[in-house]
């Protein structure tokens, strides 16, 4: 099977989408398939091209099976919702010149946000003949409307854009059963909506004590007790409950609160932290494996945290490494979440409510007396029980073959694939 996958971000980013993308494509290679992807160059969560691929337009290269084709989007330095737009917009319109050029796939697989990659796998799917994959990875409209990020009207031209995108699918997958019922509630047949959850990466289970010593020494920790969230820091992620929750811990010489990662919203954080003198916070960039392993080893909780906001079907990928890492959390979000219900079904932490340094304060401090152990264990066996990665990433598989074959048997003879 030829399967060709539109997504803004890809490899060698290492968070969210772009790691989705990543080991779903390589997966399909490793499984026989002829696997390209339209894509970008690497810009997330810093908003920055690296030098290797900055000044270029186009590239291509090749890796574990899979063919990249990157083409230009405007990636701005600070992040508006205007300006985000032009960068979305600039990717929609040069992956489907990019796209067009492509041998003529089976099946196209299209990953949104941006929702506006709708209007390529439209063009595409009609002029090819071919069905398209929507995989839906967040609900946009409903995170701008939830977020006040976007004035009513484009609010309203985002949810008929992605009514058009889900009524044109050969299929809509998206990552949790909560998400899936908020598509099926918009009005989409049941059937058309397949669960397609992330994966765990069972490397993680084989952490060690000594990849955390070894990371406490680095960065000089010591044997404080660490409490750390990474990822992307965005206005979504809501962390001035975290500044917030190391204030009212500032007595507490035992703590120290580490924030990893980069984002739009990272600067204003740390100004935030300078202003109110915290000693027990400190930041690191995105960390490469080996460190990022350490730093998982390490953590005695790790957290979770949305702007009360934000929709109660966001699932952060975070969540997925935690718990197959073994690590407790506590989940500062919406508590009719996903997130939250994971976080208490998993038996592996505590939800604290979002944007409240009170609770989780409250809830690290009961954590603290807890077996920290067992909680990990709950949360590593979870992960085993539900994203084990043959699991979810054959029915991705399964998923996009019979799309592609349900709709072979519907073209005339003259639309056969090749």
């Amino acid at each position: 099977m030829r399967i060709l996958i539109l997504s803004i971000n890809y490899w060698p980013e290492v968070t969210g989408i772009g790691a989705f993308t990543t080991y779903r494509a390589e997966y399909l290679a490793a499984a026989g398939h002829e696997v390209e992807v339209c894509t970008t160059f690497p810009y997330y969560p810093e908003w920055k091209v690296p030098k290797a691929y900055a000044g270029s337009l186009v590239s291509s290269e090749e890796r574990n099976g899979v063919r990249i084709f990157r083409s230009y989007a405007y990636i701005p330095s600070r992040v508006t919702a205007v300006r985000r737009i032009l960068h979305e917009a600039s990717f929609i319109a040069s992956s489907l010149i990019r796209a067009v050029a492509r041998r003529k796939p089976h099946v196209l697989l299209v990953v949104s946000p941006p929702l506006g990659l709708a209007l390529p796998a439209i063009v595409l799917s009609r002029m090819w003949r071919i069905p398209y994959v929507f995989d839906v990875e967040d609900l946009q409209p409903d995170s701008a409307a939830d977020l006040g990020m976007l004035p009513s009207w484009a609010v309203k031209l985002l949810y008929r854009l992605e009514s058009a995108a889900y009524r044109n699918a050969g299929l809509v997958t998206t990552l949790t059963p909560a998400m899936k019922r908020k598509i099926v509630d918009k009005g989409i047949a049941k059937e058309m909506v397949a669960l397609v959850e992330p994966r765990m990466d069972d490397s993680l289970a084989g952490l060690s004590s000594d990849e955390g010593d070894a990371f406490r020494r680095r960065f000089q920790i010591g044997d404080k007790f660490l409490v750390t969230y990474s990822g992307n820091m965005g206005v979504k992620q809501g962390l001035d409950v975290v500044v917030d929750t190391a204030a009212l811990s500032r007595s507490d010489d035992s703590i120290l609160f580490l924030l990893v990662g980069s984002g739009a919203d990272r600067h204003r954080i740390e100004s935030r932290v300078s202003q109110l003198g915290l000693r027990n916070v400190r930041f690191l960039p995105l960390l490469d494996e080996p460190d990022f392993r350490g730093l998982i080893a390490a953590s005695d909780i790790c957290l979770v945290t949305q702007q009360r906001s934000v929709s109660e079907v966001a699932f952060p990928s975070k969540i997925v490494t935690y718990l197959a890492a073994g690590r407790p959390i506590i989940a500062s979000v919406n508590p009719d979440s996903e997130v939250a219900r994971v976080a208490l079904e998993s038996g592996a932490g505590r939800v604290a409510a979002a944007e409240d340094a009170e609770a989780m304060r409250a809830a690290i401090q009961e954590l603290r007396k807890t077996d920290l152990r067992t909680l990990g264990e709950n949360g590593r066996s979870y992960a085993a029980n539900r994203w084990a990665p043959d699991r979810v990433l054959s029915q991705l598989e399964a998923s996009l073959s019979t799309v592609a074959a349900s709709r072979l048997r519907r073209l005339p003879p003259e639309g056969a694939l090749p």
